[in-house]
């Protein structure tokens, strides 16, 4: 089990006062006269505004990914490994980034360059700074099947709706990031196991599997997700034919394109697109969506955080299915295969510019253009009252004229 004290951080839930929810302090667990919640029940609503980074010691290593193949990130790329030597800070980069750049001989001794496929930098990193778009930030939580460090992710791709800040603001922003004076997005991630016929039964429950642990079998893969998990029909021209399971319990037989499961985070990238509902991400809760079901009746359903979904190709089906998760590591499933989902206890922590709330609202109207529309113009007041006027007064005369005439 890898523990926090390997990190040189924590999220400080706002030690200096009592956790308070969004409609004032933590629920009351006295239900009536005579009940209430077994004593080791919690239940907490978190505030968002609570949720602010602490660092317990200076943090020593930060990790820079940037996006591929784009000319002015590579200007600014350089600039950020400058600026966070500058702060006295060892940096991992990835390989072949940095073998054309130009750095002095200060900036190549604290630089050490990692393979993401083959290396493994969960004890390594205490910081996170991302140079792109969404993509590049869900690369980053990639490669932290665990605990994943705090992230200070930089709009440089073609949306951002999770990359809040500005290059132009890059020094002042590392600045309050080290200092600690910044509110986390503590995003839910998705912890994905998949065994073939019925070997993850031995695990009674997936959050007792530790990401990339075998448990038995060397055939059970794990994955960590941001967004969603897609299970779709891959090149096959008959229905998705799954059946749907959550916490062991046969729910639906789900027949169309296919199915998704998302978190909050993906409730406004793939899940949006097919008909859910947006959610904010520190909301505790796993969205299952469908793909053109055919039934005009499937529509998309919010579950409880921590709920187990298990999902396996239906006996009936004419084809196989295949999962997708966060759009990478594309697998079959078999007849007998089955993927269980989870909420991971490990999210991501997105550093926020303004705030939980401020940020996501601000995503919405500046990525998607969220109820976006010319204003109604408004009324001449003294033209209305005129005209309102003229005509009550018609309608009576209208209506005295008829009685007369009755």
């Amino acid at each position: 089990m890898v523990t926090m004290s390997f990190f040189t951080y924590l999220y400080n839930l706002s030690t200096s006062r009592k956790s308070k929810s969004l409609y004032g302090v933590n629920p009351s667990t006295q239900l009536g006269p005579k009940a209430a919640l077994c004593q080791d029940a919690t239940l907490t609503i978190q505030d968002p505004s609570s949720q602010k980074l602490k660092w317990c010691k200076a943090p020593i290593n930060a990790l820079v990914i940037r996006k591929p193949g784009d000319r002015e990130v590579d200007k600014v790329y350089k600039e950020v490994i400058e600026l966070l030597v500058s702060k006295n800070l060892r940096l991992y980069v990835e390989e072949k980034t940095v073998d054309d750049m130009e750095l002095s001989a200060q900036c190549v001794s604290m630089l050490t360059q990692y393979n993401g496929e083959r290396d493994n930098l969960s004890d390594k990193v205490d910081f996170i700074v991302t140079l792109g778009g969404d993509g590049t930030l869900i690369h980053a939580s990639s490669l932290f099947q665990n605990s994943v460090p705090p992230i200070l992710a930089f709009n440089m791709g073609s949306l951002g709706f999770l990359t809040p800040f500005d290059v132009d603001g890059m020094g002042s922003a590392v600045d309050k990031a080290l200092a600690g004076e910044m509110s986390l997005t503590l995003r839910t991630r998705l912890k994905c196991v998949i065994g073939q016929k019925n070997e993850s039964d031995c695990v009674p429950h997936i959050k007792d599997l530790e990401n990339g642990q075998t448990h038995k079998s060397s055939r059970l893969a794990s994955y960590s997700v941001v967004n969603e998990v897609v299970i779709d029909r891959g090149p096959s021209p008959y229905l998705c034919h799954i059946e749907l399971y959550v916490d062991r319990r046969h729910i639906t037989s789900v027949q169309g394109d296919g199915l998704i499961i998302s978190t909050p985070t993906g409730s406004t990238a793939y899940a949006a697109a097919a008909g859910a509902s947006m959610m904010h991400p520190s909301v505790p809760a796993i969205l299952v969506v469908p793909v053109c079901a055919h039934s005009l009746s499937f529509r998309p359903i919010v579950l409880p955080a921590g709920v187990e979904i298990t999902i396996m190709v239906s006996p009936d089906a004419r084809n196989t299915a295949w999962a997708a998760f966060d759009g990478r590591c594309r697998t079959e499933l078999k007849h007998g295969d089955s993927l269980r989902i989870t909420t991971s206890i490990y999210p991501l922590p997105s550093l926020c510019k303004r705030g939980q709330l401020e940020d996501w609202f601000g995503s919405l109207a500046e990525c998607l253009n969220w109820n976006v529309r010319k204003s109604q113009k408004a009324l001449d007041l003294e033209l209305h009252s005129n005209t309102t006027t003229t005509n009550s007064s018609a309608s009576l005369d209208s209506l005295a004229d008829e009685l007369t005439l009755t």
